[in-house]
């Protein structure tokens, strides 16, 4: 991981900077200062973007869907992560400032999608896919999470019940059942191997 040297005093300097005083890139926010996050392999960004593109499809408004580009603020370690895609509700647009960060202060987006990374149970990747993401989004009250899995061939749908989220996982031709946009008509198949 690539630590700026840039140190911010508070997270809300941080939210305030302009875009010319922070570097290029994705970043997570520790400590007050930034750390780089890794690029997305090719699949994982393909699969997020077709997800993306599937949505808009389906009559979700595009400025509320955003792949790799929403900041979300967390509680714990980091204070930030960026899901592979966020679902806002319209208050977001009108309550984020010069970054489209969702903060502590906002409601909680509605949907977070996660494409984990491969590793087995004891990778990094794994732990932080599997466990650290769905805390924090959790204890910050987003209602739903996905976690695509192409290593393991399914996607789990997490719905936050009594602060810990009940998973369903689909696999196959299986419709996916997405609490939140009941109307939507995909299956893992269709996203994983991007078919139409």
């Amino acid at each position: 991981m690539t630590y700026t040297k840039q140190r911010f005093a508070s997270f809300e300097d941080y939210l305030t900077a302009e875009a010319c005083d922070l570097p290029e890139g994705r970043y997570e926010y520790w400590d007050g200062e930034l750390v780089e996050i890794m690029p997305e392999s090719l699949l994982n960004d393909a699969i997020a973007n077709y997800l993306y593109f599937l949505l808009i499809q389906a009559g979700i408004f595009h400025e509320l869907v955003r792949p790799h580009s929403c900041e979300v603020e967390v509680i714990g370690k980091p204070k930030t992560r960026f899901p592979d895609l966020t679902i806002l509700d319209d208050v977001h647009l009108t309550l984020m400032g010069k970054k489209t960060c969702v903060t502590l202060r906002m409601p909680p987006p509605r949907v977070l999608v996660e494409v984990v990374s491969p590793g087995d149970e004891n990778s990094d990747n794994y732990i932080r896919d599997y466990q650290d993401k769905p805390a924090q989004y959790a204890a910050i009250g987003v209602p739903e999470i996905w976690q695509i899995d192409p290593s393991r061939h399914y996607i789990k749908v997490g719905t936050l019940t009594n602060g810990e989220y009940q998973f369903n996982t689909f696999t196959g031709e299986a419709a996916i059942v997405s609490p939140t946009f009941p109307e939507l008509n995909l299956t893992t198949v269709h996203i994983l191997e991007r078919r139409t």
